[in-house]
């Protein structure tokens, strides 16, 4: 781990960056230069003081995960983001397989959305980022690890807790649909894959996801309209509208409700009733 390169790179990419850029509001006599340093550790869900140690040349080695977060905080490109791995002794990741970088320009745009729930997922259903009115509405995913990261493998692994953001009557088409979506991606990855992984460990522990994996149904659909069910708020009807990134590996989620309904005075109200935990 280089730790000077490290230190000056981030520095240099925070320096570069306006709060604007990130979504962020400038605030009243402001002296820095680019971002604070506790404004990338709030973007990367980590704390300021580990940050402010790798800047400081201090600092232990950053996990991959931790080094995905700051990547998507500082609004990296591919190459910078290889590069940050490389300095903090980690090989850059598999840009051809599934991956945790997020193109800054669908990070731009999820930027600007901050009354509505939007979030960016992998072909795994994992949640990559997402904005507070998505963590009010779905709960926090920045904490899971693993295969538990991944929302088909949460679906049929822990189906009493998973399952209850949704209406029974819409179950068995959730189920369909996320095996559906999870062949797909085995067919790009291969049987070596996170996907592989998850195919196998669900095809051991839930007969339901065997059914349903030996049709070879193979489709990557988000549906248009949905119901979602919230602890407090009870069901939410909303439109689901996808961006997809142009080689497809990634989606930006975005939810929505019809002005003027119940559905969007419930998701007006989740800016107070705020974070759930997943």
């Amino acid at each position: 781990m280089d730790r000077e390169a490290l230190a000056e790179f981030l520095l240099r990419r925070r320096e570069a960056l306006s709060p604007s850029d990130v979504g962020l509001g400038a605030g009243a006599r402001r002296r820095t230069v680019g971002l604070r340093r506790e404004e990338v550790a709030q973007l990367a869900a980590m704390s300021t003081d580990y940050y402010t140690r790798l800047e400081q040349r201090r600092g232990p080695q950053p996990s991959g995960q931790i080094l995905a977060s700051i990547a998507r905080a500082l609004r990296l490109t591919a190459d910078e983001r290889d590069y940050l791995y490389r300095v903090c002794g980690h090989s850059a990741p598999d840009r051809a397989g599934a991956t945790d970088y997020v193109r800054p320009g669908i990070l731009r745009v999820l930027d600007r959305l901050h009354d509505t729930p939007a979030f960016v997922v992998s072909v795994l259903d994992e949640v990559l980022v997402q904005n507070d009115a998505a963590r009010a509405l779905l709960g926090d995913a920045s904490g899971l690890a693993g295969l538990e990261r991944s929302g088909i493998y949460r679906w049929f692994a822990h189906p009493e807790q998973e399952r209850r953001r949704y209406p029974e009557e819409d179950h068995a088409r959730q189920s369909r649909a996320l095996v559906a979506s999870l062949r797909a991606a085995h067919g790009v990855l291969g049987a070596r894959s996170r996907a592989g992984e998850i195919a196998k460990e669900l095809a051991a522990r839930s007969a339901e996801f065997a059914e349903l994996w030996s049709i070879h149904e193979v489709a990557r659909r988000f549906e248009q309209h949905k119901v979602m069910i919230h602890p407090e708020l009870g069901a939410i009807e909303v439109d689901c509208q996808a961006l997809f990134t142009e080689d497809e590996s990634q989606a930006l989620i975005v939810l929505t409700a019809a002005p003027g309904s119940e559905a969007a005075s419930k998701l007006e109200l989740l800016r107070v009733i705020g974070t759930q935990v997943v």
